[in-house]
């Protein structure tokens, strides 16, 4: 079985991301907001991340989630080793669109 992989579509030469199913399922967190400069109309399974996020995410090692319950309060997630390493990889290779492939 094939395990799912991140491609980067502004990167077409870099290798892809492996993901693990729960990477998969928290790409989520990490992608921009609706509202991000410069994001193209996105395909079914593909994402946008917004560089200077990545950026202060890898820098800091935390992201925070808003719980749909509370949205005045966010709390703050460490990254696990699996995230960091997305993060790291979106960061060094300049990745911002990206689509996920089985």
């Amino acid at each position: 079985m094939a395990h799912p992989r991140l491609i980067a579509l502004d990167h077409p030469g870099l290798a892809p991301f492996p993901l693990s199913d729960r990477l998969r399922a928290q790409l989520v967190y990490f992608q921009a907001g609706p509202d991000a400069k410069e994001m193209p109309e996105l395909g079914e399974d593909e994402y946008w991340f917004d560089r200077d996020e990545v950026a202060r995410w890898v820098m800091d090692g935390v992201f925070y989630l808003v719980s749909p319950l509370d949205t005045e309060k966010a709390t703050e997630v460490e990254l696990s080793e699996e995230q960091d390493a997305l993060l790291a990889w979106l960061e060094f290779n300049h990745v911002r669109h990206a689509r996920v492939e089985d």
